[in-house]
């Protein structure tokens, strides 16, 4: 059992039998208001919708990107909607690429429930760098994104 398994675990009370999950808990809604250095992060369980915006260079990307990957590991597992995530990124680092592919990775346990999982990566007009980071999260992931060009405000 990976630690966000066991954090997930131990924050959700599930009781298991035989490996099957007896108990089913709410995922809570996560907002995360932006900063100068970190994105806008909302992700609401019940409109089955995830978003994140803006710039991403924390100091400390694992300790900011951990409530996210529990949400998103507690909806792995108990999620009962079809879900869209939509990645809007302006810049990120190294390390937030990271976890950015665990979020992914978290995403994916929803598709593989037989839940649908629509994922949109949007980038800037001539920004090749940014579609081409998602192409690789996709190429990856072996998972289609849908790829839109867009302007940032």
């Amino acid at each position: 059992m990976d630690s966000f398994q066991s954090v997930v675990n131990n924050q959700t009370n599930q009781n298991t039998e035989g490996g099957h999950v007896i108990e089913e808990k709410k995922v809570d809604k996560l907002i995360m208001r932006p900063t100068r250095i970190t994105p806008l992060v909302y992700f609401d369980p019940d409109r089955a919708l995830l978003e994140l915006r803006g710039k991403s260079s924390p100091e400390n990307s694992i300790q900011f990107y951990k409530r996210l990957l529990i949400a998103l590991e507690r909806y792995a597992h108990f999620g009962n909607k079809d879900i869209t995530a939509n990645f809007k990124f302006e810049y990120f680092n190294t390390s937030s690429s990271k976890c950015l592919f665990d979020a992914f990775k978290r995403l994916i346990k929803v598709r593989q429930r037989g839940l649908a999982l629509t994922i949109n990566w949007y980038y800037e007009e001539f920004d090749d760098d940014m579609l081409e980071a998602g192409e690789d999260y996709s190429d990856l992931l072996g998972y289609k994104f849908n790829f839109i060009e867009t302007v940032f405000n």
